[in-house]
């Protein structure tokens, strides 16, 4: 839930609503010190901290901190393009592929503003000391994480998907803390996310949300999380263009940062593995390997 959200939801006192009222019609006021904003609100810098704690902030300061992080990402990206309504029924074909690729591309900046160094260094030793890492999601999150295991599987770190329906708790209660896990969802309220969640943590079982910004429940009980686009509604739109974008670009990222920790042992075995199973025919002599004893050219291709 983002905080304006839980702003709106929140009971306040008379003197609380006034300052809640005041911060959202004048939202540059955060730049304000507490007393300046209490006195432009004529109530004591009590009700600012009072209204911070309501909002589950540990003071006026930290909220002030999360609250204007957020407007910062809610008004940069996505300015030129609707992530729901990319296109209209009167583009053309080359308008519809052309907002697609911006929007592809916006996507990608806006998910890269939401990482956090630390966040990636812990989940970067969390897949590096596993024994077993194994992702949960849902319908398309499973999909698009299959490539992500393919990748890590083949550099000798093993990955699994959870596939079948009903089996994730079993299969969540059989993981140990010498594994980890990848829990992917969008909202973070899925309930099977969430019951695979909370049998994670009581295992002990360390594991990595990928989820939207804002508080939500699947954050809570993750040992780091990494922030998902967070720009889609949930069903009134042509397609899940932004997240699955966002899920895809996050799995890259974890899998590059891995296999950068040994990078030249990684890059020699899947030489190594590449040169003895891989023996398709080439179109273009882009696709040479450096020092291939034999070119061999698909038969429609011919060199000059």
């Amino acid at each position: 839930m983002l905080i304006q959200e839980k702003i709106h939801q929140t009971s306040f006192s008379d003197a609380e609503q006034n300052v809640v009222t005041f911060i959202l019609k004048h939202p540059q006021s955060l730049n304000l010190t507490i007393k300046e904003v209490a006195e432009a609100t004529f109530v004591h810098p009590s009700t600012l901290i009072r209204i911070a704690k309501k909002l589950d902030f540990n003071g006026w300061v930290e909220f002030k901190t999360a609250f204007l992080k957020e407007q910062n990402y809610l008004t940069h990206h996505f300015q030129s393009v609707d992530a729901n309504l990319p296109f209209t029924p009167k583009d053309g074909l080359m308008r519809i592929a052309s907002n697609l690729a911006q929007l592809e591309q916006t996507t990608i900046s806006d998910t890269l503003s939401l990482l956090q160094h630390d966040a990636l260094k812990t989940a970067k030793e969390l897949l590096l000391k596993a024994r077993i890492t194994r992702i949960f999601g849902n319908n398309a999150n499973t999909l698009i994480a299959q490539d992500f295991a393919v990748k890590m599987n083949r550099i000798g770190k093993i990955v699994t998907t959870s596939q079948i329906q009903g089996e994730t708790a079993y299969e969540a209660y059989n993981l140990t803390n010498n594994d980890t896990a990848i829990l992917i969802s969008y909202t973070g309220e899925n309930q099977t996310v969430l019951q695979t969640a909370t049998i994670l943590a009581s295992q002990g079982v360390p594991f990595i949300a990928i989820t939207s910004i804002g508080d939500n429940s699947l954050m809570k009980l993750a040992t780091c999380t990494l922030q998902m686009t967070t720009r889609e509604r949930l069903y009134s739109k042509i397609g899940n263009f932004t997240t699955n974008l966002s899920i895809s670009y996050l799995l890259d990222v974890l899998y590059s940062i891995v296999f950068a920790q040994n990078y030249q042992q990684e890059l020699n075995h899947l030489i190594k593995i590449g040169q003895q199973i891989d023996h398709r025919k080439i179109s273009s002599t882009i696709m040479v390997e450096e020092n291939q004893p034999a070119v061999q050219f698909h038969d429609s291709f011919t060199p000059n």
